[in-house]
């Protein structure tokens, strides 16, 4: 009789014996011939099965494993519509992916922007990041397919990048919904701020380039305090403002005027602006405008996000004399008719066709709705002599009136040029301020240091000097006005007399005559 506690014992010894007996390089032995009786199944059926068995066998088991796998997963490719355009939804990912890419991603690409002053790091092929939206956690990848092209003389790889986006299933509403326009929204913010801006200017009706770098900002503008929040805080508003403008039906859009003296910073001011909001800048010359129909054709051709810029309005064109009297336009052409006409090789070049209708058009017609977020800004140093259809609420929607230098304005050179903010000259500079009238570029050019390392005293001292000098100018111009005004008094009434004692000596002589 066999004991079967000592017989298990033995077999199972046997078994553990037979288990150890087996050597390392036997398992690999086993487990290639595996791999390789499968890489020959599987190149027997891709060699000799028909391309549509192929096919609908693939098609069965993609269905068949879905009911298994509860993930689902999105592609978005780098170009659209035959590789002819770039994917917008493509870069937002790119842009929006970054921050998480440079914390999570082994594997960089890393690119310089803004005049290689900014470095932006983006995920490499084949890398994967998590992404959390609503304590809901999603995962993107990137990869990057390379294709040689055969019928060339120079091979060129063809690229296809994509991303893809994995996610549960019961999250299909969600990710399809609120996270994709979140995932949009966030991308264009993030490209607008690392986007190199661009000034732009016309040549008739195209537009050409350089990049925008001027270091404006309202901080270093001189200008009012309380003048200065309500600008900002209007920018600001405007530029937070798409479902407001939206809702009220009005296009997306706010007009600027700005008006004083030259020298009082209205350039600086549209480059502050600019900057705060990050806008390119289309500085549009009037004048170089053949027609209304290349205007509006450089109309259509500004981008969202941008200041359109019309410096010296009222010089560009004669605006105002569009408006004349038929009588008074029957009389002009009739005095340029009776002139001789001059040979045609010495006539002006044809002048701009463009008139104040449609420049109304531009500002505010219904062309003007095409593109959003866009400032329109007029400068000028007589606003009286614009039209008042031209500058009226709607079209310019917000004066401004940037005058003569004040002490608060100045102030703000001060720190500027000089880092100071108290001074034993302010006082008497304050007095000067109150009693002449200069603009703030010519207070910037009495504080512009002229020595290495910068004397404050000496640039004080000069301030002070060339407000003394514009009172005395001003004190001279103001007795020369009020003498000419007395002389002009002084021959009216000589005049009178004159014609008085004729009237007399007149009206005497025919006295006399009745008499006789």
């Amino acid at each position: 009789m066999i004991d079967s506690a000592s017989f298990l014992e033995e077999n199972r010894g046997s078994r553990g014996r037979g288990f150890n007996r087996m050597k390392p390089g036997d398992v690999l032995t086993h487990l290639g011939s595996i791999v390789a009786s499968l890489m020959f199944v599987w190149a027997l059926f891709q060699q000799y099965f028909p391309y549509q068995l192929r096919h609908n066998i693939d098609k069965y088991f993609q269905r068949a494993f879905s009911f298994v796998y509860p993930y689902i997963q999105i592609t978005f490719s780098e170009f659209t519509g035959e590789r002819l355009m770039r994917s917008e939804l493509y870069s937002a990912i790119e842009n929006y992916l970054s921050s998480t890419s440079s914390t999570q991603a082994k594997r960089l690409k890393a690119d310089v922007l803004k005049n290689n002053q900014s470095l932006v790091l983006s995920m490499d092929d084949h890398e994967e990041v998590a992404d959390e939206f609503q304590g809901i956690k999603f995962w993107a990848s990137g990869k990057n397919i390379s294709k040689n092209q055969t019928l060339s003389f120079y091979p060129v790889k063809d690229e296809k990048r994509y991303y893809k986006l994995t996610f549960h299933k019961r999250h299909r509403d969600l990710v399809i919904g609120p996270y994709l326009s979140h995932v949009l929204k966030e991308g264009k913010a993030i490209n607008v701020r690392n986007r190199q801006r661009k000034l732009y200017t016309n040549n008739g009706s195209h537009w050409s380039h350089v990049m925008f770098e001027h270091p404006a900002t309202f901080e270093t503008l001189a200008l009012e305090a309380d003048k200065k929040k309500e600008i900002l805080e209007d920018l600001t508003t405007f530029s937070q403002a798409e479902d407001f403008y939206a809702r009220i039906g009005r296009a997306w859009k706010r007009g600027y005027l700005l008006y004083g003296p030259p020298g009082t910073g209205k350039s600086t001011m549209i480059a502050a602006m600019a900057n705060l909001l990050n806008y390119d800048i289309y500085d549009l010359e009037l004048t170089a405008v053949k027609d209304n129909t290349e205007l509006r054709k450089l109309l259509i051709e500004t981008s969202s996000k941008s200041v359109v810029v019309i410096e010296d309005i009222d010089c560009s064109l004669d605006l105002t004399a569009q408006r004349r009297k038929p009588k008074e336009s029957e009389e002009a052409t009739g005095e340029q008719d009776q002139k001789p006409k001059p040979p045609k090789e010495d006539r002006e070049p044809k002048q701009s066709q463009v008139t104040l209708s449609g420049l109304l058009n531009f500002i505010d017609g219904l062309w003007s709705a095409c593109g959003g977020e866009r400032l329109i800004v007029f400068t000028t140093n007589y606003v009286e002599k614009l039209d008042p259809a031209l500058i009226r609420k709607g079209r310019m929607d917000k004066h401004v009136e940037l005058s003569y230098c004040s002490f608060e304005a100045f102030r703000v050179l001060a720190k500027n040029y000089l880092l100071l903010d108290d001074h034993q000259l302010f006082d008497k500079i304050r007095q000067l301020l109150e009693q002449t009238k200069i603009t703030p570029a010519d207070v910037a050019e009495h504080l512009m240091p002229k020595t290495v390392p910068p004397n404050a005293e000496v640039c004080l001292s000069s301030l002070v000097q060339g407000l003394e000098a514009a009172a005395a100018e001003e004190e001279e111009a103001r007795s020369k006005a009020e003498e000419e005004g007395m002389n002009k008094e002084e021959k009216e009434i000589s005049a009178i007399v004159e014609e008085t004692k004729e009237e007399n000596s007149a009206s005497k002589e025919e006295s006399k005559y009745n008499q006789q």
